[in-house]
């Protein structure tokens, strides 16, 4: 007798086009996966350099000691944060709760797409509603609420688009919701965000029982190996998410490495106002060769080419060659676009110049 996983794990399908293993030469640029090129701070090394001391012991209870100094750094209830095995553990854990058989969780339709993934692995049902230029519509994911509907899930900003909706309307989106559906508002690239009417997901939160927020290390903080992430919400739905909880979720350096990087506030304001630049540089150096580039609130922004012998994945067959590896998706809503992550200068124009040639050649 086969053995017979559940049904909905069949659905899980791969949301990102591999890179060829095999190009040669390998890529030297990694420009692919929304790291922080610039990493981690000198003082989180030193940090995760001193802790592995004590890598033969297990950690007991991170987030008692992670959990203050967030509390501190963002003025949050110490008592409404856990932390995880990066952000994708805790958004996976409060699916496991609160989803199952024939529950929905409405996303939009091409925004983070792993998503659909968290429903199907507890056999619900994940409902993707249509968006504005890869923008998340209210009105779309209001329209779709049924009595079905647990959980609502947006990124903000969004990824692989970069896309932002803004404070006011996340309110509204809120408002519209019945208060027995969970909003769940994923905010890795939150610390990039330069938009006026943007609003810190955490301050939703704040007010509500029914808005739950996640965080990572990964991106800004330059931690991506470390694999630290940090949930807020009510102090009940930080109950039941803890309680499914890896028993040691957090290794001793990557602790170590995440409290040493939340208290260096001047590398991250450096990261964030070299970002900002080379983005908004790169930007009008896409456009200047006739691209189409989605307006981007993080450390990456999404291009779009035509079709023909000129499209997305003929260049990035070509940037590969190059040495160059940047992102393709599995979605055909993205089947003209590539998403380059914005690295260290020298890396920008290298990847500018490739793509200017690719465009001429």
């Amino acid at each position: 007798m086969a053995l017979k996983p559940k049904p909905g794990i069949h659905q899980i399908k791969a949301h990102m086009v591999t890179n060829d293993p095999g190009c040669f030469p390998p890529p030297r640029v990694l420009l692919n996966s929304n790291e922080s090129a610039f990493g981690p701070g000198q003082s989180a090394i030193e940090a995760a350099k001193a802790a592995s001391s004590d890598l033969f012991r297990y950690l007991e209870n991170p987030a008692s000691l992670l959990a203050p100094a967030l509390g501190k750094r963002y003025n949050l209830e110490v008592s409404q944060i856990t932390v995880g095995n990066g952000s994708d553990d805790l958004l996976a854990r409060l699916a496991r709760v609160y989803l199952g058989p024939g529950d929905e969780m409405i996303r939009s339709c091409n925004g983070y797409l792993k998503t659909p993934n968290y429903a199907f692995a507890n056999n619900a049902i994940p409902v993707s509603v249509d968006d504005i230029g890869f923008t998340t519509s209210v009105d779309a994911i209001l329209a779709a609420v049924s009595d079905q509907t647990r959980m609502v899930y947006v990124a903000n900003p969004e990824n692989p688009a970069g896309t932002y909706i803004s404070g006011a309307q996340m309110r509204r989106l809120h408002q519209g919701l019945p208060n027995d559906v969970i909003l769940v508002l994923d905010c890795a690239y939150e610390e990039y965000v330069d938009a006026d009417d943007y609003e810190a997901g955490h301050i939703l939160a704040q007010e509500t029982s029914n808005v739950v927020v996640t965080h990572t290390f990964s991106k800004i903080y330059g931690l991506a190996g470390a694999r630290v992430g940090w949930m807020y919400a009510s102090e009940e739905i930080i109950d039941m998410v803890s309680r499914i909880g890896l028993t040691f979720p957090l290794a001793t350096s990557s602790l170590a490495a995440a409290l040493a990087a939340l208290a260096d506030e001047n590398h991250t304001k450096q990261v964030y106002d070299i970002n900002r630049r080379l983005r908004i540089e790169f930007t009008e150096q896409m456009e200047s060769l006739g691209l189409t580039v989605y307006p981007s609130q993080t450390n990456f922004v999404l291009v779009e080419f035509e079709p023909g012998p000129y499209c997305a994945a003929h260049c990035s067959a070509y940037l590969s060659r190059k040495g160059i590896s940047v992102r393709r998706f599995a979605s055909p809503a993205y089947e003209n676009c590539i998403r380059v992550t914005i690295g260290i200068e020298s890396d920008m124009s290298r990847v500018k110049n490739a793509i200017a040639a690719f465009l001429t050649h």
